[in-house]
């Protein structure tokens, strides 16, 4: 399918707006980029979508210091190690968050596509397009922009992210795409914020227990997701 020149023109003018403010803002800190982002810019036109992951509470800790109501979407698919939910629950409550929003595939998709729960064994994309691709498509609906928490020292596709980008029909805000490991590591340990469970059993990065392993010392911080195979993303993040 085209687009309309109409439709083109309002993309390509959505594009320039997020180029400027990623120039803008390139060097500013992620409580000044959040703050302009859910204050100025999107004003209750955004949502924070977070993994609740490994390195997840920093970027929560800071949305909450900015805006504690912050629509939060956590894509709960069903195939989360058991101390995901639990840590999703504590840090939410921790830090003050009001407003965490629980998405989960819808029933009769899931029935049909994946009866017996086990399409992640013979197609992984397939598994992660009903399960959270589809699921925060659904939610976004309600949204122009959303707040990630993606750093270019992941590498793949992360290493060039800018600070705002346009991509799709959404904006995206990546207040700490500059952020280095130990950057993470001191934030933790200047805000006292608890880790994620399996992070002292070798997994820094976090996702479904079926596509996610730990990984030794040195390797790359997403080596263990989706081992031995060239799937380096779930999704949500293509255009």
């Amino acid at each position: 399918m085209t687009l309309s020149a109409s439709a083109e023109n309002s993309v390509d003018i959505r594009e320039a707006r997020a180029r400027s403010l990623a120039a803008k803002y390139a060097n500013a800190t992620p409580s000044e980029i959040l703050d302009v982002a859910i204050n100025e810019e999107f004003v209750d036109e955004i949502t924070l979508v977070s993994s609740f992951g490994a390195e997840s509470a920093v970027l929560l800790h800071l949305v909450a210091q900015v805006a504690p109501d912050t629509p939060v979407l956590f894509i709960d698919t069903g195939k989360h190690f058991a101390q995901t939910p639990i840590y999703r629950r504590k840090l939410a409550r921790q830090l003050g968050l009001t407003n965490v929003i629980d998405l989960k595939p819808a029933t009769d998709e899931a029935a049909e596509i994946d009866p017996d729960g086990s399409l992640w064994q013979s197609d992984t994309d397939a598994c992660c397009t009903l399960r959270k691709v589809r699921p925060l498509n659904k939610a976004l609906d309600g949204y122009s922009a959303w707040i990630t928490g993606r750093k270019q020292f992941h590498g793949g596709a992360r290493v060039h992210l800018p600070v705002f980008e346009f991509k799709g029909t959404h904006f995206k805000v990546n207040p700490i795409v500059s952020w280095k490991p130990e950057d993470v590591d001191t934030y933790f340990k200047a805000h006292d914020l608890p880790p994620h469970p399996l992070v002292e059993q070798g997994f820094p990065s976090i996702g479904c227990w079926p596509c996610t392993h730990p990984v030794a010392p040195g390797d790359d911080v997403r080596a263990g997701r989706w081992r031995g195979q060239s799937k380096t993303e779930c999704g949500i993040h293509r255009s």
